[in-house]
């Protein structure tokens, strides 16, 4: 499979250094690394968020190890171009709960694949 040219995530709110909040529960950061971990996401791939001018903030956003940030944000009025990129360099399993990996069964799939190989 070729490399994702963009990802498009939804987001709770940005700011303009392109940090973000989503909905809380970290299945966009998981989704990420993932695609990251299968060489689909690549250095290349440019990570957009539309969303509305309210959702832009002038505030700063925690970012963790495992948060990913965007590289354009888009809404109605404008295009932001953000200059700092962050991304994960996969996923990190000690962030995530025998719960939440039963729960997902690609990331019970992938922790099987790791322990077998």
């Amino acid at each position: 499979m070729r490399p994702i040219d963009i990802v498009v995530c939804g987001s709770v709110a940005v700011n303009r250094s392109g940090a973000r909040i989503g909905k809380g529960a970290g299945y966009s950061d998981l989704e990420v690394a993932l695609l990251i971990e299968a060489a689909l996401v690549t250095d290349e791939t440019i990570i957009g968020a539309p969303v509305h001018q309210l959702q832009v903030v002038d505030e700063e956003i925690p970012e963790t190890e495992h948060d990913f940030s965007v590289d354009v944000i888009v809404t109605p009025d404008e295009v932001i171009e953000c200059a700092s990129r962050r991304r994960p360099l996969g996923l990190i399993w000690d962030d995530l709960t025998p719960e939440k990996v039963k729960a997902i069964p690609v990331l019970a799939a992938q922790m099987k694949r790791l322990s077998n190989g």
